[in-house]
């Protein structure tokens, strides 16, 4: 049972495209809010489902979207519909994601948390490579205050540690920035239980962005770490893939069954699954944006969420 058809009113069709089945709900009464609130670093409260701003650049994240002004519609759809909390980072373009939010939402609404990252450079398309030098970091974070607009970042994140750097070295600078009220609360991105307890002895880490989905568990030591010390976790690539979620899959047949599409039912897993994870399913169409946030609303009993979660044992 879901309680989506009651907010849109019981209104609900589907479309047949390509053998798979796609949901389209009225959306006027939908809100990001019915995901629920988290209090980030204990002092920020944020809806729970966010939006990641990764897919509004070009191709292989890299340069800028082929409809720049449907980019900017997304963001301020996503506003519209109760999205208080988006995530970025400064080599999405790079630099193209975190320039369309300020074109897109400055001056920003009140409330709004915008979260970015540093620490990745990018010399071509899905093209990555880790920096974690002081200094660069330091530039990081000045570039994307002016790109971004903001005297303060409110959740600056470390995107990935630099094996070639020492963390306390990375973070060091970063907690400098921090005393000079530059940066209000600090993250990090795919790193291990004991990775969050190492960066912990330099600064307080309030919230960890790793990899995760309903098919994807590799990190769910880090998930309960999270839990226990009430640390946000930032799932990204939300949506499982992949032989379960493919037509005819198992999460496909789940979502069948409850009316919604494989997307929303992954979604709403995850805020299911523990009171700390915060999923940002990132998209460049508003149509899946709006779908996104239907995720909001999908409630199944334990027992059914159970029985999700066994098939998606037997998938892999």
């Amino acid at each position: 049972m879901t309680v989506f058809d009651q907010l849109v009113g019981g209104i609900c069709w589907t479309l047949q495209q390509g053998g798979s089945i796609l949901s389209r709900m009225i959306t006027s009464h939908l809100n990001a809010s019915v995901s629920g609130t988290f209090a980030l670093g204990g002092d920020l409260h944020i809806h729970r489902l966010g939006f990641g701003a990764m897919r509004i650049t070009g191709d292989g994240i890299w340069g800028e979207p082929k409809d720049p002004e449907g980019a900017k519609q997304v963001l301020r759809r996503a506003i519209e519909l109760g999205v208080n909390f988006i995530d970025t980072a400064d080599s999405y373009g790079p630099e193209v994601s975190e320039r369309l939010i300020a074109e897109a939402l400055y001056p920003y609404p009140t409330g709004l948390v915008i979260a970015t990252k540093g620490g990745l450079t990018r010399s071509g398309p899905n093209r990555w490579a880790p920096v974690g030098r002081p200094e660069y970091l330091r530039q990081c974070v000045e570039m994307s205050l002016r790109r971004l607009k903001l005297e303060r970042i409110d959740l600056w994140q470390l995107h990935r540690i630099d094996p070639k750097v020492p963390v306390e070295e990375s973070l060091g600078a970063i907690k400098e920035l921090q005393k000079q009220g530059k940066i209000r609360h600090v993250g990090l991105s795919e790193v291990s239980s004991a990775e969050i307890e190492r960066a912990k002895k330099t600064l307080p880490i309030v919230s960890v962005q790793n990899q995760y989905n309903i098919g994807d568990r590799r990190h769910e030591t880090s998930l309960e770490y999270c839990a226990k010390h009430k640390l946000g976790f930032i799932p990204w690539f939300p949506v499982a893939a992949g032989a379960l979620a493919r037509p005819g899959g198992p999460l496909d047949e789940a979502a069948k069954r409850h009316h919604v599409t494989v997307a929303q039912l992954s979604l709403a897993w995850l805020l299911h699954h523990s009171p700390v994870t915060l999923p940002i399913p990132g998209t460049s169409s508003v149509v899946h944006l709006e779908e996104n946030i239907g995720a909001a609303a999908v409630e199944l009993s334990a027992v059914e969420w159970k029985a999700i979660e066994s098939e998606a044992v037997k998938a892999k």
